[in-house]
């Protein structure tokens, strides 16, 4: 008898054993394909991994699979044996993460065949006479298929007014006719839409470093923000696509997707396949066999994207590779940006980490000379950097949270005539409501966290659960009505700069303004447009937009991080303060950075502000080695969460007391509250270890994940290991 071993997303870290189903020659099966079991009372779909001779499960304890799935995998060896790595290194049960490898039409059982594109052609010999005077709809989009000799999609055709029941007309009197687009590999010599720039110096010797490596590399491109990392990474694609190639490229948003497609739809004749959460199931299948199969060259996609086969591989590129969002922060908690340094290893190709501001682990690695460092110091276009200016704002008057003197530089640029953005990291109206007579705050009433006001519309939110609820009218406390905003968030500040500047568009980029479809894409055409605005926004402003006129990027509170009981608080400030100021000054235009603090002291904000973010990074990277944090040590998490205080931390001391002298050279640090412990009605513990051998951590963490998984409250208890944590809380 032969068995299958079978991988299934459960939270339980084994696989499963099940009989074939009746009829199937097992000597036909091949690991990697797709099979639906039962498993309880559900039907899954799983992964089948090997075929063996023998199990341990009495066989009549053994069901059978319910259908096989796949002919052949649609996954190659080389994604499975990443997800499976990644399983093992980030300790997260093997079925999840394999499944998580493949899009959720797969995991859901959906056939394994793309949808074909279609394209639309005027049929021979007929002409628009064939169609009656008076039918003005199907003459038009007859005349716009004709004008496409070669076909043209029906997503164009609606694009440009067509309607679906006047091509099903055209279609049923046989004046059009449906192709299916065949697929044929790019032509060499007609790859480029549009020239490419001309490189300088520092841009033409990161160009040549990264494309006369033919096998792996890992290639740090530093290059302060307009200094044109896009141009490199679009010539070394090119280089990649003349050898018949494929590129993936991450980037860390959602929101950064369109511009990033449309710079490469602009440059580049060839097919380029899209993947983020915003489509559809199907519409991300598409796109993953479309790259499975070759057919799209360029790859472009968020985190997830990681995973997706390649028919032939040439070179991936992390854009903006120290974000945050590249980790995934619950479930299958990996890193993208790590592993695709995994991938390009087994795929033998090189790979391009690129930051204005890069990781303090990145740094590290080129340091340890295990990734190269090129630098980009110059701003494409002899564009000038900006000029910094700390502005200590102790003792001064404030109007919801801008000083006489900001407003004062805000009014001096709109009247040059150019645009002025300004930061406040802070959604809504203001950050808490407060009763002016008892001290009262609005708190959520499932988080340890007070609620945002919001005024558009009006309510107030907890952006850490997603609770809502109306504005109070009096106070729960007392039952005063004296209730007053505290603070200012982005609502607040534009409504603030409206009264101060009646005359000028203020235009606010928050999660909030940007939900409906084609806001975004509004509010840049807009900015892009050139006449005087003030731009308003959270950190979404921050990353890959460029501003031709802004010449003064205002923040209004550089302290945010300063004092974080996290580690990487510092990090992440610094990260953010440049990655704002770099959006001033990039044209022609000198920039100025006004940087509001009441900290103008602080020794490391002073250092960041004066001599920028490479002399801050070495320092904040001395502080790590003096202190023994991360990238000088490895550390893990254990976190765990039950919805009675003090049960996650009364688990995680057990698991602490039972294994303290088994790991002897294993440091341990709780366990503690997290810093905000209730959070969404349940009650969070973390348990922190570290070790300075990674080989030792990891063996550490097997072992400890097999005892967890014994511990008589580990059924009572959702508990979760975060390797190489990015967010501490």
């Amino acid at each position: 008898m032969t068995f299958l071993r079978v991988a299934i997303p459960s939270p339980l870290r084994r696989l499963f054993d099940y009989l074939p189903p009746e009829h199937v020659n097992t000597k036909t099966l091949q690991p990697g394909i797709r099979v639906k079991v039962p498993f309880g009372r559900r039907e899954l779909t799983g992964v089948l991994l090997e075929i063996v001779p023998e199990t341990n499960v009495p066989l009549k304890k053994l069901k059978s699979v319910i259908e096989i799935l796949d002919s052949a995998p649609l996954q190659p060896q080389y994604i499975r044996d990443l997800a499976l790595w990644a399983a093992d290194y980030y300790q997260h049960p093997t079925g999840d993460a394999l499944l998580q490898s493949f899009p959720v039409y797969l995991r859901k059982g959906g056939e394994g065949v793309a949808t074909h594109s279609y394209l639309w052609k005027v049929s021979p010999n007929t002409s628009i006479k064939d169609i009656p005077i008076r039918a003005h709809q199907q003459q038009a989009l007859y005349q716009l298929i004709a004008e496409h000799p070669q076909g043209i999609s029906k997503e164009a055709l609606l694009a440009e007014g067509g309607q679906t029941s006047t091509l099903t007309s055209l279609e049923a009197k046989q004046l059009v006719t449906k192709y299916k687009c065949e697929y044929h590999l790019p032509d060499i010599s007609r790859l480029l839409k549009e020239a490419p720039l001309q490189l300088n110096t520092e841009q033409e010797n990161a160009y040549q470093t990264i494309t006369k490596h033919h096998n792996f590399g890992v290639f740090l491109l530093d290059g302060i923000t307009g200094s044109g990392k896009t141009e490199v990474y679009l010539q070394a694609i090119h280089e990649a696509l003349k050898k018949g190639l494929q590129a993936l490229i991450l980037v860390p948003e959602i929101g950064l997707t369109p511009q990033t497609v449309q710079r490469f739809q602009n440059r580049f004749h060839v097919p380029i396949a899209v993947l983020h959460s915003n489509l559809t199931d199907k519409q991300r299948f598409n796109a993953w066999m479309h790259a499975s199969q070759g057919e799209a060259s360029i790859i472009i996609g968020t985190r997830s994207a990681i995973f997706t086969p390649l028919k032939r591989p040439g070179i991936i590129i992390i854009d903006e590779e120290h974000d945050s969002s590249f980790k995934q922060q619950e479930g299958f908690r990996y890193s993208a940006r790590d592993l695709a340094v995994v991938r390009a290893h087994a795929e033998q190709i090189p790979i391009v980490l690129g930051s204005a501001t890069p990781s303090l682990e990145s740094l590290h690695n080129c340091a340890q000379n295990r990734y190269q460092h090129l630098t980009l110091r110059a701003r494409a276009g002899n564009a000038i950097p900006p000029e910094f200016q700390l502005l200590d704002i102790k003792k001064l008057p404030l109007n919801n949270g801008l000083s006489s003197i900001l407003i004062e530089q805000i009014q001096h640029h709109i009247e040059q005539g150019t645009q002025v953005l300004v930061f406040i990291n802070r959604r809504g109206f203001a950050p808490s409501l407060i009763c002016h007579d008892c001290g009262w705050l609005a708190e959520c009433r499932r988080c340890d966290a007070r609620m945002t006001l919001h005024q558009q519309p009006a309510h107030l939110h907890c952006h850490h659960c997603d609770s809502q609820r109306p504005i109070p009218l009096k106070c729960d406390h007392c039952g005063s009505r004296a209730l007053k905003p505290v603070g200012a968030g982005t609502e607040r500040t534009e409504q603030t700069l409206k009264e101060l500047f009646p005359k000028t568009p203020i235009l606010r980029v928050d999660r909030d303004s940007t939900s409906r479809k084609g806001a975004m894409a509004k509010i840049m055409e807009r900015v892009n447009e050139g006449s005087p605005c003030i731009l308003v926004g959270t950190q979404m402003l921050a990353k890959g937009h460029h501003f031709p006129k802004v010449t003064l990027v205002a923040i209004l509170d550089a302290d945010a991080g300063l004092f974080s009981t996290d580690f990487r608080g510092m990090e992440r400030t610094a990260q953010m303060i440049i990655q704002v100021a770099g959006r001033a000054g990039r044209a022609e235009h000198s920039g100025k950075v006004i940087l509001q603090t009441h900290h103008a002291e602080h020794p490391l904000l002073t250092l960041l502000a004066t001599q920028g973010y490479d002399v801050f990074a070495q320092e904040e990277l001395k502080q790590r080695h003096q202190y023994q944090l991360p990238p000088y040590q490895h550390i893990a998490i254990i976190r765990a969460e039950a919805t009675y205080s003090g049960r996650a931390e009364g688990f995680l001391q057990s698991i602490r007391d039972q294994h303290n002298q088994i790991f002897p050279n294993i440091q341990w640090s709780g366990p503690f509250p997290s810093p905000m412990e209730k959070r969404a009605g349940v009650f969070r513990s973390q348990l922190l270890i570290s070790s300075h051998s990674r080989p030792f951590l990891q063996h550490s963490l097997n072992h400890l994940c097999v005892n967890i998984e014994a511990h008589p409250m580990a059924t009572k208890i959702r508990w979760s290991i975060d390797v190489d944590p990015y967010d501490m809380h």
